[in-house]
């Protein structure tokens, strides 16, 4: 059985419940996702995959 799972939508969902939560954590989870996102854009997804 394939299962194709995305992280995108299921970190979404994480960080809407905690900002919810704990709506000071907004500035330190969107700080990590723009890093997450540069790092991604910088080094790219081919070099996960050999």
């Amino acid at each position: 059985m394939n299962l194709n799972l995305t992280i995108g939508p299921i970190v979404s969902i994480i960080a809407g419940v905690l900002i919810l939560m704990v709506p000071r954590l907004l500035n330190y989870i969107v700080a990590i996702y723009l890093i997450l996102i540069g790092l991604v854009g910088l080094f790219g997804t081919g070099s996960l995959h050999p």
